[in-house]
């Protein structure tokens, strides 16, 4: 175990806790706080929704999101009328900000195109691939507690980019907007030129997306969804229970779990940057993470002194407290720069700001992380919107061996395999004599066949 939390003036709340890890050697996952989510306690409930919504259909949809929602839009598909006026009454600074974050991200991600290629491994025996896009997405946008035009951005940009034909969005229905989802999100999609959305939400939206309209629905109709192949998104514990149940159905991007922000830092930063870019996640959830790594206990101190006044002037006070105070956030003291590195990789973090001397170096050598952010100019707020970055990334330690939403999420490699005869005939003998090692000799036959025709012209 950790040695006991370092003792520190009462200061007000939120108190974040303190794990000292400086004596501690050796793997040190089993220190680091994590928020504890249990997918799979949601996964009968959802189980219940999809079976629901396979049989039911559009209506199942409605009925499920009036029960959840507490309303029941006049249509499942939002019309393009109600789109086009979500635009036109949008706030202009908004509609600028957001065409400059949508300029940006199709910057980034427009340079993430894979280029294809061939590879001649021998004279006439060529293996090219080529990237194919996923033919159609459903792109989920939470509702909740915030409005989120800029997953909106975030989802639809690499999937255009990336040549999906077919891109439909689903947002759970509003009260106070007549049962349409948010004004914003719908406006945030007519600027990308989507008008294919629902008012859906949780994991009926999902599921909706899965299995799309049933079959006495005219395909003519406007009211028609045709099944995605692809679902993105990120959305509650009941929208990633339906991500998993309906894997193998529709692929889908990640499981996400509570957002994450993790801040390796040394006497260098400024301890009122750091605290308010701990601030700024913990806005998202009670749940969610904010984790500083620290070899500097004055730092630590100091950051402990910024927040209270911080959280004090933010809108959301109760809800920063509380994830601030929560098991999962924490100061984490380590007794190097090295050894914060082995927290940091060790935790793989949604965030990763890099607050240190020599801050680019230090970044290099981190791992295990959805995105990084180095320096003290670059917080994690600049990527959610405008930084050209993707803010869709993998959450609870999936950076150790997953990535964030890209243009690669919306594609697949397909491998062309082009042999001449005598390219064939060069590798026979090496493919009968694997098949006959495997002892599957129908495989070394159908070379077989082919070596005999050959022999047999000439």
């Amino acid at each position: 175990m950790p040695s006991q939390p370092v003792t520190r003036p009462p200061y007000d709340v939120p108190v974040m806790q303190t794990l000292d890890l400086r004596s501690e050697s050796g793997d040190v996952r089993r220190f680091i706080p994590r928020a504890q989510i249990d997918v799979a306690s949601a996964e009968a409930a959802v189980g219940g929704v999809i079976e629901r919504v396979r049989s039911g259909g559009e209506q199942a949809v409605l009925e499920i999101g009036e029960q959840f929602d507490k309303v029941r839009p006049p249509s499942l598909r939002v019309p393009e009328s109600v789109i086009d006026a979500a635009l036109a009454h949008l706030d202009p600074a908004v509609i600028e900000s957001l065409e400059e974050a949508i300029r940006r991200v199709r910057a980034v991600h427009g340079d993430q195109l894979p280029e294809p290629h061939t590879t001649t491994v021998a004279p006439g025996a060529n293996v090219s691939q080529r990237w194919v896009p996923v033919d159609r997405v459903g792109l989920y946008v939470p509702g909740g507690r915030a409005v989120y035009p800029s997953s909106v951005v975030m989802n639809v940009v690499p999937a255009q980019l990336a040549g999906v034909r077919s891109i439909a969005i689903a947002s759970p229905p509003q009260v106070e907007f007549g049962g349409w989802p948010h004004p914003t999100i719908l406006a945030a999609a007519k600027l990308l030129g989507i008008d294919e959305v629902y008012a859906a939400g949780g994991a009926q939206a999902i599921a909706w997306f899965a299995f799309g309209s049933d079959a006495s629905v005219d395909p003519d109709s406007p009211s028609y969804c045709q099944p995605v192949s692809l679902v993105t998104g990120p959305g509650n514990i009941y929208v990633t229970a339906a991500k998993r149940l309906l894997r193998g159905v529709i692929g889908i991007d990640s499981e996400a779990g509570p957002t994450e922000i993790m801040i390796l830092a040394d006497d260098s930063a400024n301890p009122r940057h750091v605290a308010a870019d701990l601030i700024s996640q913990a806005e998202h959830d009670v749940i969610a993470a904010s984790v500083l790594v620290t070899d500097s206990e004055s730092l630590a101190d100091s950051v402990m002194e910024a927040l209270p006044g911080l959280v004090a002037s933010t809108k959301h006070t109760e809800r920063i407290t509380e994830a601030l105070s929560g098991p999962q956030s924490a100061v984490v003291l380590v007794r190097d720069l090295e050894q914060g590195l082995e927290v940091v990789n060790a935790y793989g973090a949604e965030h990763l700001e890099v607050q240190t001397k020599g801050a680019q170096a230090v970044a290099s050598q981190v791992r295990n992380a959805g995105a990084i952010f180095v320096g003290p100019w670059s917080p994690v707020s600049l990527g959610d919107y405008c930084a050209g970055s993707n803010h869709v990334l993998p959450t609870g330690g999936c950076a150790c061996f997953s990535s964030g939403l890209s243009v690669h999420s919306f594609l697949r490699s397909i491998q062309v395999v082009d042999y001449s005869q005598a390219a064939l005939l060069e590798v026979a003998n090496d493919v009968l004599v694997l098949s006959a090692a495997e002892d599957l000799p129908a495989h070394g036959q159908a070379v077989a066949v082919r070596m005999t025709a050959t022999e047999a012209q000439e």
